[in-house]
Formats: C-alpha cells, sequence, structure tokens
C-alpha cells in the first residue's frame, strides 16, 4: 500500500504538516508513505497543460499521485477556504479528464485551525472539489484546533483517535476499491 501525503501550508512549524504525520503515524506497519511539496507546482495553466508544457515538476507530480493507492490531504484554514497550495494540486492531479491520477483515489481529509466553524467549511471544501474531480474523500476527515488539540509529542488523544478511525476509513476504502476494480475487469 502506497499512501501520497500532501500538505498545504509552506510554513516549516505548520500543525497541518503536523498532523498529517499524526495520521501517517496511524498507518499500519509495511505501509509505504510518501510526500511531494506542494511549493514547487506551478499555478495550473490548462492551455500550457493542452501544450504538456507544464514541465518536469507537474509530471513527477502526477506521477506520485498515479502511484498512490490513498491520498493524505492536510490543508490549513485560510480564511475560512482550503490554502491555494491544495487547490491548484487537486487541479494539476485532476487533470487529463478521465485518465487523471487523482480518479477514484480514496482521500482522507485534515486541517488545524483557530476558529472552530472553520475547520467543519475547509473539510466541505475539499471533500466538494476532490468529488467533483473524481476522487473519492473518506469519512468526515479531522479538523484538529490548534489550539487545544495540539501537544508538544503530537496531537491529543480525541484527535489521536479519530485519525486511527479514520486511517481505518481510508483502508478499508482502499480495499474495496480494488476489490470493485478488479471485479469489473
Amino acid at each position: 500500500m502506497n499512501v501520497l501525503v500532501l500538505v498545504g501550508s509552506p510554513r516549516s512549524a505548520s500543525l497541518n504538516a503536523r498532523l498529517a504525520a499524526a495520521a501517517a503515524n496511524a498507518l499500519p506497519d509495511g505501509v509505504h508513505t510518501a510526500s511531494f511539496d506542494l511549493n514547487t507546482l506551478p499555478l495550473y495553466d490548462p492551455d500550457l497543460d493542452a501544450l504538456g508544457n507544464l514541465g518536469e515538476t507537474v509530471i513527477a507530480f502526477r506521477a506520485a499521485v498515479s502511484a498512490a493507492d490513498v491520498l493524505v490531504v492536510a490543508s490549513p484554514a485560510y480564511n475560512g477556504g482550503m490554502s491555494a497550495a491544495i487547490k491548484n494540486a487537486i487541479d494539476i492531479a485532476s487533470r487529463p479528464r478521465g485518465a487523471a491520477p487523482l480518479l477514484d483515489k480514496p482521500v482522507a481529509l485534515l486541517t488545524a485551525m483557530a476558529i472552530p466553524h472553520t475547520g467543519v467549511n475547509v473539510l466541505e471544501q475539499l471533500a466538494l472539489v476532490l468529488r467533483i474531480a473524481g476522487a473519492r474523500p473518506v469519512g468526515a476527515g479531522v479538523a484538529a484546533s490548534i489550539v487545544t488539540d495540539f501537544t508538544e509529542a503530537g496531537v491529543a488523544d480525541p484527535v489521536r483517535r479519530q485519525l486511527d478511525a479514520l486511517i481505518s476509513e481510508l483502508l478499508a476504502a482502499a480495499a474495496t476499491g480494488t476489490e470493485d476494480r478488479a471485479s469489473a475487469a
């Protein structure tokens, strides 16, 4: 099983990166995790994409998404919405239509936020955009408060339990998707 972790925050001390790391730690032994620095991606340009001219970084990113069985996506809540880096990554991974690397990928959604209701907004936005892009968001996601849900060692126990449950759903969705594709063949 290959898991690609995408974090939509450029901050070196990103709490979203810490939340994503806690989610990765909930994965069972033997699962391979990888990440991709979304700050290296150019802004998606459909005209350049049609010409096959988005560059090596986009080719590498699409290959990483394609190689993943599932994704873990962590986005900060910027002005009540997902980060531009995550939205751009989704746009890039959702092309070409019909053969996009994001197509039918199970995705776990995470956000660390300062204002409680913004977490729900971000998770709903992510789920909507990912479904439209052809991915399969699983569960309700995990929204962690930057004020109360982080500890020196990682995340608080209630968040750890939510992450464990979400990762279980993610792995079950991956297994179901594999079975569905095998029976359709």
